[in-house]
């Protein structure tokens, strides 16, 4: 059974890996970004900016900064959204300044590549972990989620996009060359690390199947593997011929005995596999009750 805040209609699972998120993300920008003189993209950027150019505190800058972007988000996101954005943004605040009290000193200046890397896993482990879970850190993540809402842009391609604006401000104030493109670096591969977390690290695979063959063939994949099988109907575009085309969404430990149980009935049968980096229902999020198999 779901736990619930009555009070807001808030998951407690959603906000405790809100808070994860956010402590992922504050330890990486104090811990990376700010004991190497490293930049940041969007309004995560502007607050190192202000922080290194005039000694403003991050902690409070970024809800400073934050304020427009509430009323924006108020207006475009759900009930829910705004809300986990408010937790997210102001609990990235609070750890930052927590994280400041007494910073590990990792002493990682002589090794940019390792700064670079360790910053942007960090930063972008900890804000797929917020998007996963319905929030946003403010600033440029309500601007990436309306995006992708409306325009079907990947929220780490449009960040990333918003990020080379901030930085190249970065490099023009505060940062060295060097500094900007190790910057760069960092928050390519926080975007590919957020688009990751966001599809999953579970990949299923999705099969087409094209086999004169083809009702032994779902019979066995239904029988033997407990998958089902969706029949199209398909015509070829040289010959004209109809005939039935496959489609079966397997785990990704099971591709190989489907194209086995193929090949032992048709070993001509054409066979395209793709990854699937979604998958939703039956077998897969739904037992055969259509009952959730996990919160």
């Amino acid at each position: 059974m779901e736990v619930r805040i009555l009070v807001f209609g808030l998951r407690f699972k959603n906000i405790f890996f809100i808070l994860i998120g956010s402590a992922m993300f504050s330890f990486g920008i104090v811990h990376f970004n700010m004991q190497n003189n490293l930049g940041e993209g969007g309004f995560t950027g502007i607050t190192l900016l202000f922080y290194f150019l005039w000694g403003w505190d991050p902690a409070i800058s970024n809800i400073v900064l934050n304020i427009p972007t509430f009323i924006v988000g108020w207006r475009f996101l759900s009930r829910n959204t705004f809300l986990y954005t408010v937790i997210g943004t102001l609990a990235v605040s609070l750890f930052l300044y927590i994280f400041q009290i007494d910073p590990f000193q990792l002493h990682l200046q002589s090794d940019m590549t390792l700064v670079a890397l360790f910053a942007g896993v960090s930063i972008g482990i900890g804000l797929g972990i917020i998007f996963r879970y319905g929030g946003t850190t403010g600033g440029v993540d309500i601007i990436a989620r309306i995006v992708n809402k409306y325009a079907g842009w990947s929220m780490g391609k449009t960040m990333f996009l918003f990020d080379a604006v901030v930085i190249a401000t970065s490099i023009i104030t505060y940062l060295e060359l060097v500094e900007g493109m190790y910057t760069l670096v960092a928050v390519y591969l926080a975007a590919r690390v957020i688009d990751f977390i966001q599809e999953g690290a579970y990949t299923a695979r999705g099969a087409t199947i094209i086999s004169p063959k083809s009702n032994e063939i779902s019979a066995r994949i239904m029988k033997e593997m407990d998958r089902g099988v969706t029949v199209l109907q398909g015509r070829g575009s040289y010959t004209g011929e109809k005939r039935d085309v496959l489609y079966c969404v397997v785990g990704r430990n099971e591709i190989v005995r489907m194209k086995n149980i193929v090949e032992s009935i048709d070993p001509h049968a054409f066979v395209a596999v793709t990854s699937v980096h979604d998958v939703l229902g039956e077998g897969f999020t739904l037992d055969e009750n259509k009952r959730p198999l996990s919160d």
